[in-house]
This record gives structure tokens, sequence and C-alpha cells, in this order.
């Protein structure tokens, strides 16, 4: 069975806090994972242990990340079931190249790798125009894209659309924070809050089809919509918190100005952050 004995915190506390984080009682999460509430209840008092399977359907329901379901399996005394390998190791380099082909395809057009803290580890060549006239010490890895998007001496001031731009980033990370519960995010979201930065004065255009992101440049106003990749089955840790980041011309106008724009240099590599 691949029981272990280290427990770092009962399982039971683990399981209670992600069945009332994802607003569930005792009833309605064991009417999902086809069990009695008698069960669940000794499950998160520590009189029932759970077997694997039941962990795996707990967890599965719960929608746990698996980086959490990692601590989970430990805690039932079970070794932990998904592999948690850095992003440099040798077994994820074909993971690394098909992020890197996302990133190269995506040319002329701007798209970054970045995990769940929002820190970029790769980015392609077009990203570079985003990044004119933002401070040196924003752009010591590991880069954090939500601040060096609201930071006043980041990408700020150039947004045209700064407070509805940063209402949306604001609101997707409160999302994130509430469904992972991540400290990190937490100090995130109130370091980003302290900011300077304009209410939205604007609505949505009738006919939009999402946000854009409108930056001034030295041609003109660029406006871009962007798209999340994820990987679809990750069974690796860090691969199931990456995500591609895609930026698309909104309009001909900065299709024509990006598509002039040469490409200089190699792609940008790795940045890996330092582990948590």
């Amino acid at each position: 069975m691949n029981r272990i004995d280290s427990t770092p915190s009962p399982f039971g506390e683990q399981l209670r806090h992600w069945r009332r984080r994802r607003r569930l009682s005792q009833e309605d999460l064991a009417g999902l994972a086809d069990i009695s509430s008698r069960h669940l209840s000794f499950l998160e008092t520590g009189r029932s242990a759970p077997s694997r399977a039941m962990l795996l359907r707990l967890t599965d329901r719960l929608e746990v990340p698996l980086r959490e379901r990692n601590r989970m399996f430990t805690a039932a005394g079970f070794a932990p079931l998904y592999g948690e390998r850095p992003l440099d190791h040798a077994g994820l380099e074909t993971a690394r190249r098909t992020i890197e082909r996302i990133l190269r395809g995506h040319e002329p057009f701007p798209a970054l790798a970045i995990d769940r803290h929002w820190r970029m580890h790769a980015a392609n060549r077009a990203l570079a125009p985003f990044l004119l006239g933002v401070a040196p010490e924003l752009l010591q890895p590991p880069i954090n894209v939500l601040r060096l998007s609201l930071h006043p001496q980041g990408v700020a001031p150039r947004v045209a659309n700064l407070g509805q731009w940063r209402a949306h980033l604001l609101h997707r990370l409160q999302q994130q924070l509430e469904s992972s519960g991540d400290s990190v995010l937490e100090q995130l979201l109130e370091e980003l809050r302290g900011y300077p930065g304009a209410d939205p004065e604007e609505d949505p255009e009738p006919n939009a089809i999402a946000i854009p992101l409108r930056l001034r440049s030295d041609f003109g106003e660029l406006s871009f919509i962007s798209t999340t990749t994820v990987f679809g089955t990750p069974v690796e840790v860090i691969l199931s918190e990456l995500a591609i980041e895609s930026f698309f011309p909104a309009d001909p106008h900065t299709a024509e100005v990006m598509r002039a724009l040469p490409l200089e240099g190699p792609m940008p590599g790795f940045e890996l952050p330092p582990p948590d």
C-alpha cells in the first residue's frame, strides 16, 4: 500500500479545510463521494482512516490541487501520488520543449509561461515591447507578472485602460485565492491593492468578446486580448500549476505593428524561481 510513517498534519483537518473552502456541508460532500455522512464525519475527526481509493475520490470531488493532494496523502500515511520535480529536471524535458514550441509558435505576438504565484518561467521574444520603460529591479528573476503589470514603475503607466485592466487582474487573483487559500497569493493581492490606480471608468464595449489590454506605444495604442493554456491531464505538480498566457491583437493596427517589429536575440529561457 506504500504507507509511510510521516504525518505532517492531521488528514481529517485537511479534509475539513477543503470541504469548507468548497462551501460544502458534510452531507453535500458525502453525496458527491457516494459515502455516508457518518463515514465522512469519522474521516474528519480521525475515528476512521481513509483508503487510497477513498483519498482519490475525495480529493477529486473537492478539486484539491495536486500539491495539496500530496500533503493529504502523506498525512493519511501514504506516499505522495504526484511527482514534485522542478521544471529543470531532466525527466521534464519533453514538457519544457512543448512549452517552448507553444511560445515560439505564437510569435510575433507575446506569450509567457507562469506558475501558480504568477512568476514568469519563460517568454517569447515578442514580449519585449511590453517591457519598455520598466524599472530594472522589476525585471530581476523571479519576475512576478502581476507586480510587473500594476506597479507604478512597471507597465501600469502605459496602460490606457488601467482602471479596467487593474480591476480585471485583481478579480482574477481574488478568485484564484478563494479557490486555493494560498497565503502567497493573499500577500500578493494585498500588495497589489496598495498600488495607485484608477477605478474602472468604462464598461466593456457592447460587442467586445473580452476585456482588452490597451497599451500606449511609440506606434500608437496597441490593443490585445489574452487567453490561458494549461496542460490537460498533468500528473506532475509543477505542470498542474503552469499556465501559458498568450496575447492576440484585438484590432488590425495592433496586428500590423506586431508583425513589423523585429524579433531580436534568442527567446528568453526558463527562469526558474527558487523553491517555495
